[in-house]
């Protein structure tokens, strides 16, 4: 509506910059496009008439620039607002009305210096050039100098951020930034920090999710009290990159080293040659230099993906899978392994990736010539280095390619034992190089983040286009080929068994020979700060042989085209289940969980269970396992069996993170019917709560008093211990310093307060130290009037 007032209040300061400015109040008006303005005063226009060079009517056009690619940024108010002029009493009474100076922009300094705050902070001052480039989630600063001092109390400033052709708000490309006191997470906002004459400086925050990619930038200002708006186009632009440093970002990687070599390693090995042989060779990815960062940006132009949906890394990577070769889209590079490269570039010659993005960049997309799969891996890592993805490539050795979906390796020959050619048109090649890089898969099970496959190497089309993943590497290990995208076709090509089928007189085949440890062989990739080879099978595949490992085999090929190649089991009579006693395992204490085996058979039956259990983030991120066991059952006909399963606390005493949340894979098989049995149970170990009681009776304007109990359930100190208090209506936030608490000491803080609203009031407090978190507590207080 016209002249709609908005008060914009934010619970929490800053927190991520030192030198905000302290908390103020902004009101902001609304005035949507059409809106007719107000009619002129008759002093107004008396005065006009006298002095009209100083007073000019406002051009009824405006320019429209909704559809123009634009950003715009918040300011915050004033902490010091200059007066708003006073009306003067003419002779007859009659307010002389004066005409403010209308404020608008007329610089923006982006901040955008390789070596200075943004650049630095963002972890972008490799980039070449000066212009800004940030991550998402995190906070920037910039500084706004306009035509007169900014006034809280009258003026009015958003900023505009638009991406792609036809930027819209409900699809995340155009950005609405408006001005707050306090900055909050999880959204576009700008605050003002300093404030110099003329000039302000914001600080300006972007959600988590934000969509990646090139943003153009504008100024809106206006008055409180409505009227026409004047836009400032900054002619600058913004680079929106994924955020690995930030934990809400869904490719957050929370290891130092690990960020430095995956995301800012612009160098690399990448193996090759035969398992008996490898070889290494250094590759440039170069995801800084000069040119790169547009061509990557040139690549996500160029496909079909809409802009709305580069927020999401599961889809970024699957386009990039998909454009980095040019089979079917006019994509990076052109394979060819016919050994024949006259019109071209050897695929062996290459070494470097910035020359081939750089090249397809100045020919606006024409496809070079030529790559193999090593070529098409290194250019995979640096787009993906280069836009913020965690990535690295792998080379795996004795590599299957499956082509009928069966999950095997087949091999065909006829009755006379000569092969059939047209049959055999699965391989398996020395060495096959793709690519890992690291997210969160909140579209898959827990369990199922962290690294992921991906190839751009053109073999098998997924979903009509020759790309493949990301893959969930978890979900390969464990067989669970069920699971999206294109994790039949890694399993395959890691650890599918090679079959031999032989013709029949009828045209049937029949299995002749098996080689179960045919593919997949020492895995590698380049170690985290050093040019050593790592090798990464067991991420992969469990241990060859082992009986996870055949479980895994035969719980794939059950999602396949031959899903009889291994015999079905007997009989399927055996289930296993996870409890847990009343609200689960503790912190602090050993975790007790039961695992339960029923034999429904009329049978004995025996099973040897391989359980695992890691910690795992909320976002479904393995961190690592803390504890393996292997359990042998034996079931009498009809028996169930209950297993305590135990963790110390001091297996997990060190290993936790945020929502101290763990997973227990079990697997076993049943020996007398090849059953298999599959189990994966998340749980957490539980918090204590903080404790609020209300002292004396709750009335407006009256002193009551709250305690606040808690005890440390840790056989440790904590140190540092902080309570942040906060009842609304009943007192300001505020924090409670108590230091160290003792190992199950109990602790109380008596908070004293005067209720200023009636009716049922929540009181809530929090605890925050390093080695307990998720601890909160809250009381309902009913407020009587007074």
């Amino acid at each position: 509506m016209p002249g709609e007032r908005l008060t914009v209040r934010a619970t929490s300061e800053i927190g991520r910059f030192p030198g905000a400015a302290p908390p103020t109040r902004v009101e902001l008006t609304i005035h949507k496009n059409g809106e007719k303005k107000q009619e002129e005063g008759g002093c107004r226009r008396w005065f006009r008439k006298m002095c009209p060079c100083c007073c000019k009517r406002q051009n009824s056009t405006s320019r429209d620039i909704t559809d123009k690619v634009e950003l715009s940024k918040i300011l915050t108010p004033d902490p010091d607002p200059a007066p708003a002029p006073v009306p003067e009493p003419t002779e007859n009474g009659e307010a002389k009305e004066m005409e403010e100076i209308k404020l608008s922009v007329s610089s923006v300094d982006l901040l955008s210096s390789k070596t200075g705050q943004n650049r630095r902070e963002h972890h972008t001052d490799m980039y070449h050039g000066d212009e800004l480039i940030i991550r998402r989630g995190q906070t920037f600063q910039m500084e706004l100098e306009l035509n007169r001092p900014f006034n809280a109390d009258t003026d009015k400033l958003h900023l505009d951020l638009k991406t792609g052709p036809l930027p819209l708000v409900s699809k995340g490309t155009h950005a609405i930034i408006p001005l707050v006191e306090h900055l909050e997470d999880e959204c576009w906002e700008a605050k003002i920090t300093e404030q110099n004459g003329n000039k302000i400086k914001l600080s300006v925050n972007s959600p988590a999710d934000a969509v990646i990619g090139l943003y153009g930038l504008t100024v809106t200002t206006c008055t409180l009290k409505g009227g026409a708006a004047t836009t400032h186009n900054s002619g600058k632009t913004v680079t929106m990159l994924f955020n690995p440093w930030c934990e809400e970002d869904t490719v957050f990687l929370d290891d130092e080293e690990e960020r430095k070599e995956y995301v800012l390693n612009d160098t690399g090995r990448i193996y090759y040659g035969t398992e008996k042989q490898i070889g290494a060779r250094t590759w440039n990815f170069g995801q800084f230099h000069e040119g790169v960062l547009d061509a990557c940006l040139f690549i996500l132009e160029k496909s079909d993906m809409p802009p709305s949906g580069r927020g999401d890394p599961i889809n970024v990577v699957r386009v990039i899978s998909a454009m980095i070769n040019a089979q079917d889209d006019f994509g990076v590079l052109v394979g060819n392994w016919s050994g024949n490269y006259s019109d071209g570039v050897s695929p062996a010659a290459w070494s470097s990736s910035v020359e081939i993005l750089r090249k397809y960049h100045s020919s606006n997309g024409t496809p070079v010539s030529y790559g193999q799969c090593w070529v098409f891996s290194g250019v995979t890592t640096t787009v993906l280095r280069c836009l913020g993805i965690p990535a690295r490539s792998v080379t795996n050795f004795q590599s299957a390619h499956d082509t009928d979906v069966s999950l095997t390796t087949d091999v065909y020959f006829d009755e006379s034992m000569e092969p059939i050619d047209v049959l055999n048109n699965d391989s398996v090649w020395n060495f096959h190089v793709w690519n890992d890089c690291w997210m969160a898969r909140p579209d898959l099970p827990p369990g199922n983040g962290g690294w992921q496959a991906v190839d751009s190497t053109p073999q098998e089309t997924s979903q009509g286009t020759f790309r493949c993943g990301p893959a969930s590497v978890n979900a390969i290990r464990s067989g669970q080929v069920y699971l999206k995208h294109d994790t039949p076709f890694v399993f395959a090509e890691v650890n599918s068994d090679k079959i031999y089928w032989q013709r029949n007189f009828d045209g049937t085949f029949s299995q002749i020979h098996s080689e179960k440890k045919a593919v997949g062989h020492c895995i590698s990739t380049k170690a985290v700060g050093s040019d050593k080879r790592e090798d990464i099978t067991h991420l992969y595949k469990h241990p060859e042989g082992s009986e996870e490992e055949r479980i895994a085999v035969e719980t794939a090929s059950r999602y396949g085209s031959k899903p009889d190649v291994y015999s079905t089991p007997a009989a399927e009579d055996v289930c296993v289940e996870v409890k847990m006693e009343g609200e689960g395992p503790t912190m602090g204490a050993d975790a007790q969980l039961s695992i339960v085996v029923k034999n429904l058979s009329s049978q004995p039956r025996r099973t040897t269970l391989h359980s695992q259990v890691a910690v795992m983030y909320y976002t479904g991120v393995l961190k690592n396992a803390i504890k393996k066991d292997e359990m042998h059952v034996e079931l009498l006909p009809n028996e169930e069996k209950t297993i305590e399963w135990v963790l110390p606390y001091q297996q997990y005493q060190n290993q936790l993170v945020d929502q101290a949340a763990l997973m227990l894979t079990l697997a076993g098989r049943v020996t007398e019917t090849k059953q298999v049995l599959a189990n994966q149970t998340t749980f957490r170990l539980r918090t204590p709560d903080l404790i609020i009681a209300p002292v004396g009776e709750a009335v407006v304007g009256k002193e009551m008093a709250a305690k606040i109990t808690f005890t440390n359930p840790l056989p440790r100190t904590l140190k540092d211990v902080v309570f942040r208090v906060e009842g609304l209506g009943l007192q300001k936030g505020h924090e409670v310093v108590i230091g160290d608490v003792g190992s199950h000491s109990t602790v109380t803080v008596t908070e004293h307060f005067i209720p200023i609203q009636p009716g049922t009031r929540k009181l809530v407090a929090s605890l925050d130290c390093k080695q307990l978190t998720q601890v909160h507590g809250v009381a309902d207080i009913v407020v009587l009037e007074k």
